[in-house]
């Protein structure tokens, strides 16, 4: 197996960073590791790791209290706190499963969660209390805790340990169970990145923990190796106090990315001043990002992952040599090319979509392969490359298939353009490939809409010169409003 990953940390720090298999193991291990060290912090309160492990004890020791069963389910509904993070991994190191509710729920949503999932514990955070009326399970707080702490459970990697939510950029939201193995997976292939990774940087969580990126990426991994975990409770506020708390690592979408940009061309670079990388996916990252944060001496890694894969497929370390490609596959990894469509089988493949055994049976074989949908290439180095998605694939009047992902992938290498959407609209009664371009603001700056519509239409004109005659673009429209976007900052290909 290629060494890409493991070359990437030091000798002494990867001969210590070994695959934990379960979420009771794991804790014993951050608490005998980094006892001393900070681990989470708030605006209020900063904990070690021995502090932490105690509370995530007592709150074991809390849900035990309430006459639950092993595998039984424990929903939370907070925002990006500490609470959540130790309710969490006081439910999954017990023997329950987690499911930590997205927090832009409305309140019948959050009952209609808890009933769809046969939850028997929701911890709810104090403010939000009045959405759990109704709800069929006991309700507890999301801050409240036992007096005694209660040992980990013995528990199997095979164990189901989450549930998280997915739905992509299409579709309604299915609910993917990861066992330990699988949460696990995604948290040791989580820390891999050039250079030291074990000497406890900070690290501000932005994104929310009902996202596999936010909480097996931002908080699982960084607890791994010994880092401090702060929560951005309110979003805004914490990007404000960026250059207060000053993280080294973020772990960002590239709307947030955009977002940061910004803020330095109003701020200045020190506003960004202690960053040093960012771990960039969950969408498109646009080869220009690479480039405008090294400008800021930041090095920006950019990845692929998807939610029933632990998010954690492949990492690109090297996004100045291969801007375009989303890196190399991690570790503990089979993956193969059917038809055109990478299939991955490993320890961070999960175990199907509950209560969906149609829908688990196209997404898994028998034997184990997740099919990802997403079609890839790979080089001569192996580095991989996303071609598109399969269920957004165009079918042309000739029978032809066109990705749009393949026809946006040549625009997203121009800077002047943040986002694109290729899709299929109907022209005079035929049915022609449309983009809809999101212009980079400050690239335009004192010029027209007739100027900008110019730059685009030669834009369009330079691409469609490099399209078979099939796939070139017919209709443009350049956009003065943002995308609808998913909860990930994603461009929905749902625009109605």
């Amino acid at each position: 197996m290629s060494n890409y990953f493991y070359d990437m940390l030091p000798k002494e720090e990867m001969e210590q960073h070994v695959y934990i298999p379960t979420v009771p193991e794991y804790l014993e291990s951050i608490a005998r590791r980094w006892a001393d060290r900070p681990a989470l912090s708030d605006d209020n309160v900063t904990l070690t790791y021995a502090e932490m492990c105690s509370r995530i004890a007592r709150r074991r020791a809390l849900l035990n209290s309430l006459g639950l069963k092993k595998g039984d389910k424990v929903a939370i509904f907070e925002k990006t706190s500490i609470d959540a993070v130790e309710m969490f991994l006081a439910a999954t190191s017990a023997g329950y499963i987690g499911i930590m509710l997205p927090g832009q729920l409305p309140a019948p949503a959050v009952v209609g969660c808890c009933a769809k999932f046969g939850v028997s514990v929701l911890a709810i955070r104090d403010e939000f209390k009045e959405m759990a009326a109704g709800a069929p399970c006991k309700v507890i707080s999301s801050s409240a805790m036992a007096d005694e702490e209660a040992p980990v459970a013995k528990v199997d990697k095979e164990d189901p340990a989450a549930i998280f939510f997915t739905g992509g950029t299409t579709g309604a939201p299915k609910g993917a169970i990861l066992p330990h193995r699988s949460l696990m997976r995604g948290t040791y292939n989580g820390v891999f990145a050039p250079g030291s990774q074990f000497w406890g940087y900070k690290l501000i969580c932005f994104l929310p923990l009902s996202h596999v990126f936010g909480l097996i990426r931002s908080t699982m991994s960084t607890l791994m190796a010994g880092g401090h975990w702060y929560a951005a409770e309110d979003m805004k506020a914490a990007v404000g106090k960026i250059p207060v708390i000053r993280p080294e690592v973020l772990v960002l979408v590239p709307g947030l990315c955009e977002i940061l940009l910004g803020l330095t061309k109003v701020y200045g670079p020190q506003f960004l001043g202690s960053v040093k990388t960012i771990i960039a996916g969950a969408a498109v990252v646009p080869p220009r990002l690479q480039v405008e944060f090294h400008k800021l001496g930041i090095t920006l890694h950019a990845g692929y992952g998807m939610t029933e894969g632990a998010n954690f497929t492949t990492a690109n370390a090297d996004v100045d040599k291969y801007p375009e490609s989303v890196g190399k596959v991690y570790p503990g990894q089979e993956t193969k090319v059917v038809d055109g469509e990478l299939w991955i089988k490993g320890d961070n493949v999960f175990i199907g979509y509950y209560g969906q055994p149609e829908e688990t049976a196209k997404t898994l074989t028998p034997d184990g392969w997740l099919k990802t949908g997403d079609l890839v290439r790979f080089d001569e180095n192996g580095y991989m490359y996303i071609v598109g998605r399969i269920k957004n694939v165009i079918i042309l009047p000739n029978g032809e298939n066109v990705s749009p992902e393949s026809i946006e992938e040549h625009f997203y290498r121009c800077p002047a353009l943040r986002d694109c959407l290729v899709s299929e609209e109907m022209v005079d009664g035929s049915p022609v490939i449309a983009i809809d371009i999101l212009p980079v603001p400050q690239a335009f700056e004192g010029k027209s809409d007739e100027e900008i519509y110019a730059f685009f239409k030669k834009l369009v004109d330079d691409v469609n010169a490099t399209l078979p005659t099939t796939h070139r673009v017919a209709k443009m429209t350049v956009r003065k409003e943002d995308f609808k976007r998913t909860g990930s900052l994603k461009v929905s290909r749902n625009q109605k």
